[in-house]
C-alpha cells in the first residue's frame, strides 16, 4: 500500500478552556463594541492592545478588523495621498498592493532575489526612478531582509517604511522584533496566521502623532481615552477633528479569544520551528529541491515553507502538485498564470499598471509553499517531507 498524509493543512488547533471561556463571558454580557463598556471597565481590546505592545516592545498599539485594513491605515496615517508612489515587493499576496491601490497610492514593484527578499540593489533603483517617498515591506512567507541594510537605504533615501508583519509575528532580525525597524508595522490574526481570530490585526509604531491619527482613523469617534495603548490625550487635540472615521475597530469577542493565545505565542512559536527544521530537514536530503536559506542574523518563525524545483517546466509544476496531492499534501505554485485560492502573482493583478520583473518571475517560476498547522504532529512532518519527494520521482526522476 503506498503511504499517504490524511491530515489537514487548513486545520488549526481549536480554542482553548481559558480563551472559550473569555468568548462565553463576552457573549453573556452582551456587550460586544469595543467602547460598549460599564463605568471605569477596561475592557477586552484595551486590555489586548497594552498586553500587544508590551509583547512586541512598541510604544503604542491600536487593535483593528484586519491586518489588511491595518496597512491602510498606516499607510493613511504615515501620509500616503492619492497618486503618491509606494514601493512593495514583487512577492507578495494581493492583499498588500490591493491597499495601497486602495489608499490610491500607484504600487510600485522592487524585484526579489533567490531568498525571496527584497533585492536591496533593484530597491535603490526603484527609489531614483519613482521618486517615491513610502515603501510597505511586505515580510513575505516569514522572511526578512537585511533590515540594517534596508533601513540604511530608506533612511537616507527620506523613504518611509511600513512593515507588513503578518507572517513575522515574533521574527527578529539580529535580536529587533519584526515591526520595530519602520515607522509603523501591521500584523495579522486571520485564521491562517500566528494568532487566530478569524479576522483582525494590529497596528504598532513608536510615533504618538501617528498612533493617534491611525486610532482616529479605525473609527474610535471621540472615544480615543479608552484605549488601552495609545498616546496620551493631548496628542489628540488637532487631530481628532482632522482625520476622517473608516470605522475599522475590533470587537471584544475577537479580542477576548486572542488574550490567552498572546500569552502561549513563544511556546507556539518554538512549535512552528521543530516542525519546519524537521521539513526543511527532510527536503535538503535531496539535491534537486533548493531550500530558501535563512540568513543566521534572523530569527524565524516557521509556520510555512518554501522550496524551489530549478529543473522543472511548468508542466512539470503541475505534475508535481497534482502529484503531492494524490499523497495528502497541499502545495501551492506562485508560477501560476492565474491566481488560486490565496496564491497570486504581480500579472494577475489589474489594479496595478503592469511592470517588468524578470529576476522575480524566474524565481516564482519553480516555487513552491506549504503550510505547517500546529495540527500536524513532528511525525507529520518527517512524512510529509518523504512523500514531497516521492511525489517528485514520478515527476522528475
Amino acid at each position: 500500500m503506498e503511504r499517504r498524509f490524511f491530515g489537514s493543512f487548513t486545520q488549526q488547533e481549536p480554542m482553548s478552556a481559558q480563551a472559550v471561556e473569555a468568548a462565553v463571558a463576552v457573549l453573556t454580557s452582551g456587550r460586544l463594541h469595543r467602547y460598549n463598556l460599564a463605568p471605569a471597565e477596561l475592557g477586552e481590546v484595551a486590555a489586548l492592545e497594552a498586553e500587544y505592545r508590551d509583547w512586541q516592545g512598541s510604544g503604542y498599539c491600536l487593535a483593528v478588523t484586519s491586518g489588511g485594513q491595518a496597512l491602510q491605515i498606516a499607510m493613511r496615517a504615515v501620509g500616503v495621498v492619492p497618486g503618491d508612489a509606494v514601493l512593495t515587493n514583487s512577492f507578495t499576496l494581493a492583499p498588500v498592493p490591493g491597499a495601497i491601490a486602495a489608499v490610491g497610492g500607484k504600487p510600485v514593484l522592487v524585484e526579489i532575489d533567490a531568498t525571496l527578499r527584497l533585492d536591496l540593489a533593484d530597491l535603490q533603483r526603484k527609489i531614483a526612478s519613482s521618486g517615491a517617498r513610502f515603501l510597505l515591506l511586505s515580510h513575505m512567507r516569514g522572511h526578512l531582509c537585511d533590515m540594517d541594510a534596508l533601513m540604511q537605504i530608506c533612511d537616507a533615501a527620506g523613504v518611509k517604511v511600513i512593515e507588513d508583519c503578518a507572517h513575522t509575528m515574533g521574527a527578529k532580525w539580529r535580536g529587533v522584533r519584526s515591526g520595530n525597524f519602520g515607522k509603523a508595522a501591521c500584523f495579522s490574526t486571520q485564521t491562517y496566521k500566528h494568532l487566530n481570530s478569524g479576522e483582525g490585526g494590529f497596528l504598532t509604531t513608536d510615533d504618538p502623532e501617528l498612533a493617534a491619527r491611525a486610532t482616529i482613523l479605525s473609527g474610535s469617534y471621540m472615544l480615543f481615552g479608552r484605549h488601552g495603548a495609545g498616546p496620551e490625550l493631548a496628542v489628540y487635540e488637532d487631530i481628532r477633528c482632522e482625520m476622517p472615521n473608516c470605522s475599522a475597530r475590533m470587537d471584544a469577542l475577537r479580542a477576548a479569544i486572542l488574550r490567552p493565545q498572546l500569552a502561549n505565542i513563544d511556546t507556539s512559536i518554538a512549535r512552528w520551528n521543530a516542525r519546519y527544521r524537521l521539513v526543511e530537514a527532510g527536503l535538503r536530503e535531496d539535491a534537486r529541491i533548493a531550500i530558501t536559506p535563512r540568513p543566521q542574523a534572523e530569527d524565524y518563525v516557521g509556520s510555512s515553507i518554501q522550496f524551489r524545483v530549478p529543473d522543472l517546466t511548468a508542466e512539470g509544476c503541475h505534475a508535481l502538485l497534482k502529484a503531492a496531492a494524490a499523497a495528502g499534501v497541499e502545495l501551492k505554485w506562485f508560477g501560476n498564470a492565474d491566481p488560486v485560492g490565496f496564491t497570486s502573482a504581480h500579472q494577475s493583478w489589474r489594479y496595478v499598471a503592469r511592470q517588468q520583473l524578470p529576476q522575480t518571475d524566474a524565481i516564482l517560476a519553480t516555487l513552491f509553499d506549504m503550510r505547517l498547522p500546529l495540527t500536524f504532529s513532528e511525525a507529520d512532518c518527517a512524512l510529509i517531507a518523504t512523500l514531497i519527494i516521492e511525489a517528485l520521482d514520478e515527476v522528475l526522476p
